[in-house]
């Protein structure tokens, strides 16, 4: 409990108050997330949210996005433009609190907006603080209106800079460098954004202008969300010849949905709000999957596709193999936080449930040979399933996956605390052996593997765990696998997968990466996921002994012990007062044989002002360093580099799972003929 003392110590002069724009600046993760690069597009997504507004409103049809070659970034529309003439509250042109208030806009009566993507009213400002330069420009009543901004706060008033044509606005800004360590947009994800917006909006053209690659994009679908699955279904060849499509307003709730069915174990579910990307779901998308299984339940019983002794179909059994796309407009749409990754409206589940259970129904009485193909892949799915309980609850019972049977193979660590504690999953018995003497057994532990693991990709878990190898991984990460998944149960704080730098190594990493990627995406989503990174080389000079992880900085290592050998060379030169003699350099510090550029494993020789003696040894596999080495550069806490596994993109990161470890061979290849090129290292 507080004493008098530290009562009158806190008074209210200690309490600050922040005006205009300064909480942003103050707590910019408050407002787009975080200040990395997620955050730096955030600030574009907003600018186009407005944009995006006005074209759901029915006002504009063209928006362009410039990435300029100086950093900035300009959004332009055809809409009404922002109003400028003055503000009767605030007795300030209406583009000024725009620009620089929190929560003004014309969001929020439904007035101007009838549905709006940026209902919190602070896109616009938040950018506009967190810009070192803003420029605002309005075409309004045949006139070009200008008022321009440093970190959120007005250079001067607005004023008139000539007559324009047509209306519209014109948003100039620059990322202050205060703010973002990191201020390089990236094309890729802009553009992928922009082709969002495009699909979701429907009828609205969309440009992206790269200065510094003079590459120009435009986007246009008539087709809105059904163009948009059709998309994401290229990886794969669709079960339907056209996406289901369904389309129509309902308690004021505009609702645009389509799906297909791909040859897939995985669902892939997108979800948005007002072109919003709700990526952790929210009451539409439960509205939507009970209205799935419950429509083709009802059907599927009433055309006798489901007979009567058969068990209803369960959510998992009609969302695999699912590629859909949900979108809704609303007026009031509540989202869970500024960054509006999930849909909150409690209303809004009822309404989406009651639509598609109308229209799907609709849909599968009037389109009979679509409906058959739908219900049977959702029927494939549940006899696959229920052929599958009996084998997976021989692997998954109680005990058996919690810890209290370790695989035998497993060197376990002696510390209690997970946190502090380490798995190294490693590839090949030799490599384990190393592994096991050169760890730290207080908090390491060593799991070998055997080979390339299944391609889980392609398999159902009652197969998966069919392998030992799998089992043993499961077993050992203790926190269970499918339902009995808990993360609060993972035995080690890092898992870290360790395999050669060569082809096999890469696949057998891939392989490793698909099976936490699909089923343990909570221990990569939290942080827990590592991929050490072995040297390639090691070089020795005399006592010098330097490790490179790249062709690169093993030549620059090279130059280095060069240039320290005619160092010496001049040194023992000076000593004994003559000239150093050409090549004497090779005679300083050499150690082992002289290399002839034949066998570069064993040792090469560096010309420069003179030959020196280098041993090189490339590593072509974990297994050929002894533990020391093991342990100096690639398990020591203190010297090891590893990569952190992240998802940034989960789309994407789907994509590209689906293309290079899913059945279908032709998107395979034609990622590999498109990357073939940026390949600079292939180890045969």
């Amino acid at each position: 409990m507080a004493s008098k003392k530290d009562q009158q110590n806190y008074t209210a002069k200690d309490i600050t108050v922040l005006e205009g724009l300064e909480p942003v600046r103050k707590r910019p993760g408050m407002y787009i997330g975080t200040t990395g690069p997620e955050g730096l597009h955030h600030l574009i997504w907003e600018v186009v949210d407005n944009s995006i507004d006005e074209a759901m409103a029915g006002y504009a049809n063209e928006i362009e996005v410039t990435l300029k070659q100086d950093g900035m970034v300009m959004v332009t529309d055809n809409g009404r433009g922002i109003p400028v003439e003055k503000h009767a509250q605030t007795k300030t042109s209406a583009l000024e609190v725009v620009m620089t208030k929190l929560h003004a806009g014309g969001k929020f009566d439904q007035k101007a907006y009838k549905v709006s993507g940026g209902l919190h009213g602070v896109g616009v400002s938040v950018v506009n603080a967190l810009s070192s330069y803003l420029r605002a420009e309005v075409k309004r009543d045949g006139k070009l209106y200008v008022q321009e901004y440093r970190r959120g706060k007005p250079v001067a008033d607005v004023k008139v800079k000539g007559k324009a044509e047509g209306t519209g606005t014109i948003v100039t800004f620059e990322p202050d460098a205060e703010i973002f360590k990191e201020r390089v947009f990236d094309p890729e994800v802009v553009k992928k954004r922009l082709r969002q917006y495009a699909y979701l909006t429907k009828g609205v053209r969309i440009r992206l202008l790269n200065e510094a690659t003079h590459e120009q994009y435009g986007f246009y679908f008539e087709g809105g969300v059904a163009s948009y699955v059709r998309h994401l279904s290229e990886k794969d060849k669709p079960l339907l010849s056209e996406p289901v499509y369904l389309e129509g307003e309902t308690d004021g709730v505009m609702i645009e949905c389509a799906f297909t069915y791909i040859e897939d174990y995985q669902e892939e579910m997108l979800t948005f709000a007002n072109t919003i990307n709700t990526i952790e779901g929210g009451t539409h998308l439960t509205g939507f999957r009970r209205a799935l299984t419950r429509t083709l339940n009802d059907y599927g019983r009433k055309a006798n596709l489901i007979r009567e002794k058969d068990e209803n179909l369960t959510g998992d059994d009609v969302r695999e193999g699912l590629v859909a796309v949900l979108s809704l407009k609303l007026a009031n749409p509540q989202f869970e936080a500024q960054t509006k990754v999930k849909l909150g409206n409690p209303e809004v589940q009822t309404i989406v449930e009651s639509f598609i259970n109308e229209k799907l129904t609709n849909y599968l009485e009037e389109h009979p040979q679509e409906a058959k193909v739908i219900v049977g892949r959702s029927l494939l799915s549940a006899r696959a399933r229920i052929a599958a309980k009996a084998a997976k609850e021989t692997v998954i019972r109680k005990g058996l996956l919690e810890g209290m049977a370790l695989p035998g193979k497993l060197a376990d660590c002696s510390s209690k605390d997970s946190a502090a504690s380490e798995l190294y999953i490693v590839e090949g018995d030799s490599a384990g052996g190393s592994a096991k003497q050169a760890r730290d057994r207080v908090f390491q532990a060593i799991l070998p593997i055997r080979g390339k693991i299944l391609n889980v990709e392609r398999a159902r878990i009652d197969r998966m765990l069919s392998s030992e190898e799998i089992k043993a991984i499961v077993i050992a990460l203790g926190t269970g696998i499918s339902e009995q998944f808990d993360i609060k149960n993972l035995r080690y704080g890092r898992v870290i997968i360790m395999a050669d730098a060569d082809v096999d190594g890469s696949h057998i990493r891939t392989l490793l990466l698909t099976l936490f990627y699909r089923n343990f995406p909570k221990i990569i989503e939290e942080g827990h996921l590592y991929i050490a990174q072995p040297p390639l080389y090691r070089l020795q000079f005399g006592k010098l002994r330097r490790y490179a992880f790249t062709d690169e900085e093993r030549d620059a290592i090279l130059t280095e012990f060069a240039k320290l050998s005619r160092a010496k060379t001049k040194a023992r030169s000076a000593e004994l007062g003559s000239p150093s003699r050409s090549g004497e350099a090779g005679d300083l510090g050499g150690q082992g044989s002289k290399a002839d550029g034949h066998e570069p494993d064993q040792g090469e020789a560096l010309k420069e002002n003179g030959e020196i003696k280098v041993d090189i040894q490339r590593y072509k596999g974990l297994g050929e360093m002894n533990p020391e080495q093991l342990w100096e550069t690639t398990m020591d806490p203190a010297t090891r580099l590893m990569l952190k596994v992240m998802i940034e993109d989960a789309e994407k990161a789907n994509d590209i799972f689906s293309t290079l470890m899913g059945r279908d061979v032709a998107p395979r290849k034609r990622f590999i003929q498109t990357h073939a090129r940026n390949v600079v290292n292939l180890d045969v």
